[in-house]
């Protein structure tokens, strides 16, 4: 993309790309310098929790690139401050976690407003029948290249599982931290959930930091910096940390909940061992996750093998217990909408005003 923008004209955006997160935006865009500095290419990120007027500022500079998260790009748009008119490039990058936090009419908004003559580009984890059907609908003749199948893990890594009461995660938590010196990776389910154990850690010592949707900007980059430099040892975070960051040499990544999503478990522990590394993944499993760990240990083709140590699963009721699918990031991202049922493009420039933005 850099090298076929370094020899188009210059002065107006030519390329877009969508991001879920500020996170991945602003870690695309560390990407974005180091590639364009010697083409002379610049971008600038549009993103929500940032000041407005600052965008508005880098816009004037004329970037070859834009790098934005739904909400707030449509808030540009809305504002007359962002025109897609000149965009030759779309990019939508983790495009099934766009729509999985539900900014499928978000992302359809943006569609109609781009040329209909447009190369895209999309890369996806997996591909959902709602992301099939947006790709049908706007993309034609579509190659398709798949890098590994979606339940792959990472060689390095050593996966174990612990059968648990919910009471006496804090504990085993507390015991795995302090076996070894190694970076950890939290994750649990809930934002409420994040910011417990973010407290109940630093009470007992660790420096550690914590991530998640309602945290501000600026907290968000500080402890996900924090994290990235050995300021903060441990990182409690909801699934937003799963996909896309680049943390080097994390050494245990602990599920103290399990997704309910199992291709969220593959993502969650692939933040570990990467680029040919070794590292730790384990669960807690509760009774009342048996069936996520039913689900994950069928996406995967095996059993997730018993940590050592760690008793037998406690018999389960046949009631199955409902799920709200991706809890965390629902209560921060707008309802999902029905990606089959938008519109055809048309082109137009300006979307349709919603009467509520989400800044994620």
């Amino acid at each position: 993309m850099v090298e076929r923008l370094a020899v188009l004209p210059k002065g107006q955006p030519q390329a877009l790309i969508l991001a879920p997160t500020r996170e991945l935006a602003l870690q695309t865009l560390t990407t974005i310098e180091k590639l364009g500095r010697s083409r002379r290419i610049s971008a600038t990120v549009i993103v929500g929790g940032a000041d407005m007027q600052a965008q508005v500022r880098g816009l004037r500079q004329r970037p070859e690139i834009l790098i934005a998260t739904p909400g707030r790009l449509l808030d540009h748009m809305w504002n007359g401050t962002i025109s897609l008119a000149s965009i030759k490039i779309l990019v939508l990058d983790e495009a099934d976690r766009m729509l999985d936090m539900g900014f499928a009419p978000q992302i359809n908004q943006i569609l109609d407003a781009l040329p209909e003559e447009r190369q895209t580009l999309l890369f996806s984890a997996t591909l959902p029948a709602d992301l099939a059907r947006m790709v049908q609908a706007n993309v034609n003749n579509p190659v398709r290249v798949m890098v590994t199948p979606s339940a792959t893990t990472a060689d390095g890594i050593t996966q174990a599982i612990h059968h648990i009461s919910h009471d006496a995660k804090g504990d085993l938590l507390l015991s795995l931290l302090g076996s070894d010196k190694d970076t950890a990776l939290v994750f649990t389910r809930t934002k409420h959930r994040a910011d417990r154990l973010g407290r109940m850690l630093g009470s007992a010592g660790h420096r550690v930091a914590v991530l998640h949707g309602d945290r501000s900007l600026s907290q968000r980059r500080a402890a996900l910096e924090g994290f990235k430099r050995g300021t903060f040892r441990v990182l409690v975070a909801t699934d937003i940390a799963a996909r896309g960051i680049d943390v080097a040499n994390i050494g245990h990544v602990i599920n103290f909940d399990l997704p309910n999503c199992p291709e969220d478990y593959v993502h969650r522990i692939g933040r570990t061992a990467r680029m040919k590394t070794t590292g730790r993944a384990t669960s807690f499993v509760t009774r009342e996750e048996h069936q996520q760990l039913q689900d994950i240990e069928r996406l995967l083709g095996h059993a997730v093998p018993l940590a050592a140590g760690s008793g037998a699963p406690a018999p389960t009721s046949h009631v199955r217990v409902g799920v709200v699918r991706r809890n965390d990031q629902a209560s921060s991202g707008p309802p999902r909408g029905g990606v089959g049922r938008r519109r055809p493009l048309h082109g137009s420039a300006q979307p349709a005003r919603q009467e509520r933005s989400v800044h994620h």
